[in-house]
Formats: C-alpha cells, structure tokens, sequence
C-alpha cells in the first residue's frame, strides 16, 4: 500500500459494535436520567425549602450550589471524568466535611441537657411546664377527639365549636373539619388515660392565657403559668416568689444566687468546653487517665497483635509443617466473628458468678475479671488480642511469602544463622509492606469502641472523677458517654473531645507516616 493511498477505518468486531451502540445516548437512557434528575431536583427543592424556612442560609446555599452543579454536569455534553467524580465528591462532603464541620461547630456551643433548642422554645417550655389551675376556674365541657394517633379537645365556647391539641391552640372548627377526627368511647378514654391527663391546648397564641387540661376526658379546666416573661425586659418573674430571672448570656434564665430556669437555650460559648477539658481538676484528671489508657491500648492492641500474627505466619510458612491449610483456618476464625458479638461472648465467659472461665479452668473460683481496674485492662487486651490476631496473621503470611527465597539462601552462604536472616533481612523488607497496616491498626484501635463497650462498658468507674467514665474507658467511649450515657447529656463538651481525639490521631499518623518514609529505601 502507498503512502498516499488512503487508510480504512478498523472494523471493529461485533461485541465492540454492540458495546458501542450501548454505550450510545438513546431516547430511553435520556428519559432515564431526565427521571433521575427530576428525583434529585424534587428532593433537594424540599429540603431548600426547609432550611429557608429555618433560616438555615448557610444549608440553603450549599444545596443549592450542588443541586445546580448536579444539573450542569450531567446535562452538560462531555465532562465524563466529573459524572463518576461528582457523586463521590458530594458523598465525601456529605458524610465528611459536613460531619466534623458540624462536630466543630457544636464543640464551640453549651448544647445538651437543657440547652438544645432556641431562646423562644425555652420561653414557651416555660410557660407551658409550670402551670397550675386557675382558682374558681369555669368548667369547659369537652369532648376528646382522635386523628391518625394524636389526641385534640374539642369545646364548646358561647355556642362556638373550638378545637386544639398540645401543638396548636383552639381555633373554630366547622363540622367539615371534624370529618376526619374520632370521639373517644369512656372505655378508650379509661385506656389512654395517661395520655388524656397529660394534654395541654392552649386557649390561644399568647402563652400568658395559659392552657386546658381535663382529667376525665368530660371536664376542662384552666391552667395558667406562675411564670411571667416580659418581653421588653427579657425577665422571668415567679409570681409566687417574686423572684426575677434575667437573661445573662448563660443560656438559661438565671436569678441573682445563680438558680436557673431548666430548659435553657443554646448559645456560642466560644472556647470554654476546651478550657473545661484541661483546667477542671475533676474533668482534667479523667481526661488525662483516659488518654493514658486509650495510648496504652493501642499500642498493646497492635504489639501483641502483630507478634502473635508474625510468630503463627512463620511457623505456618515453614514448608516442614504437615496441615497447613487445617492451621490457617483455624486461626483466622476469630476474624469471622464480628466484633461486638465477639465481646458479648467473652463478657459472658468472663463473669465473676457465672463465667466459663471461672466455673471451669479455675474450678468454680470468683476471679474478677471485669471488675478489677487491672484484670479488665487485662481481659480488654486478650480479648482485642483475640479479635485482632487472624488480621496481622494474614498480612504476615502475604509479607513473607512476598519476600524472595533467594536471599535468604544467599545469606545461609554467607554464615548468617536463621535468626539473623529473619532480623536482617526478613524484618526490615516485611515492614516496608506491613508499617502503613500498623499505623492504620493503631488509629483504629486508638477509636476501638465496640470491644471496650460490649465488654466492660468502660468500667469499673474511676472514682473521684466528674465525668462518668471506668479504668478501661477509651477517649471513644468516654465521648459516648458524655454525649448519650446518663441524665446530663453534654454534647458540647463531647465534642471538644472529639476534635481533641482527632486532632491526636492526626498527629500520630503524620509523625508515623514520615517515620516510615526511611523503611522505603529497603525496597
């Protein structure tokens, strides 16, 4: 063929040919994505409307942003890289950025127990949970109705039905709007008497008029508040006492000897949750206890882990050893088991009554193993040492069957006995491929909640400490508790810890991370 001579296309196969037809957008793929993208636009249409609604502008903004990015790319002719990049991106914000932005943003407010809703929520749970019946108040005749499981009081008033329920106050009701609601029989009301006793419908907007309340489901009468809020002054006045309570940018209205109204609000508390952490004796010391442990952990987890992994893979490897196979499943069978049933399991073997350890190896003897400070630090590691050995098991064997024959041959040569091969040559290449599994080993032990919590639940409690956390506690478990174990429930402050815990982790990792860069000049 000349030079000049013009080239024919490639004929593709048939397999390529219906690839690439496939591949082709069609009527259907677009209706497809039309579809989807209608989906994507409706859902994040609702949630704009609701973050407006809240005057969430910030939430506002970014749904929007994605939303329109979401609409441009797909759309868009070409741009394939940022179809597939897209998704993970908005994922990784989502799930990412968004939660230790949010985790930050909460570390720096007085949010839990008692202070999480707003300053008009705390005044109206004020007014409504401090009430008291009206002296010589008029008897409402009532009727209690039902609409998809939620009850409402239904009074007459100069020959005007009314209707309202715990979250909107009376208004007019015509008999079109009662068409959907269902009077409750004297035995309905005998069975749901609690509910019945508990509801409050306020007469009206203004909470100052307080609320009916019936006690039979036939008669209501009027509660009103011992609370008075002025607005103007931004006071609480109990109008039993006398006494006023201000707002003094605490979070709660609070009276001159320092007595506050529950529920407060929450409110930007700057860096105190921090200075709590490290300048509260009581608060200190338990962090500090804690973060020892939790170091501590960690780095027994991986050490006992790895060696007890290292020392069955070379045994394992060693080709003289009859039933390899039978070996290696049974020692990665631990590994099949999750990790909080894992726990469960030796909590149970473990018991100081009841225990399979004690009833039967120590012959019926009452060994604390959970209840001692030390036994359960013990009992934690065997029991992570358990879980966390098939891991380095398996990583070891891949490492060492990675490594050439050739030099350790060559090295038998040479003089060097077998210990010596294993600790000049073996080690060093095997840490080249397992030091970025140790670190990542050591950061997840360093969050290891489920083994301490389904196990020990972090005690036995340490005493004389403010916060309710146990000698086995980790920094993970004690954020847990702070946040959702026990009646004050302190999400600001469990939030400092979890950006001081991410902060330490990162530490660790960046400082390992340049550590192992000098292994690399081994391979």
């Amino acid at each position: 063929m000349s030079l000049t001579q013009e080239r024919k296309p490639p004929q593709l196969s048939p397999a390529a040919r219906r690839f690439a037809h496939a591949s082709s957008t069609s009527l259907g793929a677009m209706l497809a994505k039309i579809i989807m993208i209608a989906i994507v636009d409706a859902t994040a249409l609702f949630a704009l409307f609701t973050a407006i609604g809240r005057e969430a502008w910030a939430i506002a903004g970014v749904i929007a942003a994605i939303t329109a990015a979401i609409n441009l790319v797909y759309f868009k002719r070409g741009w394939l890289p940022a179809k597939y990049l897209l998704p993970g991106t908005i994922f990784l914000l989502i799930f990412q950025v968004f939660v230790i932005g949010y985790t930050g943003y909460i570390a720096f407010t007085n949010y839990g127990s008692g202070h999480n809703s707003t300053k008009e929520d705390a005044v109206m749970a004020l007014l409504q949970s401090n009430q008291e019946r009206v002296p010589d108040s008029p008897a409402y005749p009532v009727t209690v109705l039902e609409r998809d499981g939620q009850l409402s009081l239904l009074v007459t008033r100069d020959g005007t039905k009314m209707i309202g329920d715990s979250d909107d106050a009376l208004a007019p009701a015509s008999d079109a709007d009662l068409a959907g609601y269902t009077q409750l029989q004297f035995a309905d009301l005998l069975g749901r008497q609690q509910e019945v006793t508990s509801l409050r419908v306020p007469i009206s907007q203004d909470p100052a008029q307080g609320s009916l309340r019936t006690s039979d489901g036939r008669t209501a009468y009027q509660y009103v508040s011992n609370l008075v809020y002025d607005q103007a002054a931004d006071t609480m006045t109990d109008s039993k006492t006398g006494v006023v309570y201000s707002d003094t940018g605490v979070g709660a209205f609070t009276a001159g000897d320092g007595t506050q109204l529950m529920p407060g609000w929450s409110i930007n508390v700057g860096f105190e949750n921090f200075t709590r952490a490290f300048t509260d004796s009581s608060i200190r010391s338990a962090l500090a206890s804690v973060t020892v442990w939790t170091f501590a952990f960690a780095f027994l987890s991986v050490a006992t882990t790895f060696f007890l992994g290292l020392f069955l893979a070379i045994v394992f490897n060693d080709m003289r050893m009859k039933g390899k196979k039978f070996y290696r499943v049974i020692s990665i069978l631990p590994y099949a088991f999750p990790a909080f049933l894992g726990g469960l399991v030796w909590a149970g073997m473990l018991n100081r009554d009841f225990g399979f350890i004690n009833q039967v190896i120590f012959g019926g003897a009452q060994i604390p193993w959970l209840t001692d400070p030390w036994l359960a630090k013990f009992s934690v590691l065997w029991v992570n040492l358990w879980l966390g050995f098939p891991y380095m098991f398996l990583v070891c064997t891949g490492a060492l069957q990675s490594i050439p024959d050739e030099l350790a041959e060559a090295a038998k040569i040479d003089g060097a006995k077998p210990f010596q091969i294993f600790r000049l040559i073996k080690l060093p290449l095997l840490l080249v491929s397992v030091a970025p599994l140790l670190i990542s080993s050591f950061a997840f032990n360093f969050n290891n909640f489920n083994v301490i919590y389904m196990l020990t639940e972090g005690g036995p409690r340490l005493e004389n400490a403010g916060l309710n956390v146990g000698s086995t506690d980790i920094l993970i478990s004690m954020v847990y508790k702070v946040a959702f174990v026990g009646s004050q429930r302190d999400y600001g402050l469990a939030s400092a810890f979890s950006i001081i815990i991410f902060v330490l982790v990162a530490l660790i990792a960046v400082i390992s991370f340049k550590q192992t860069k000098a292994l690399e000049e081994l391979n």
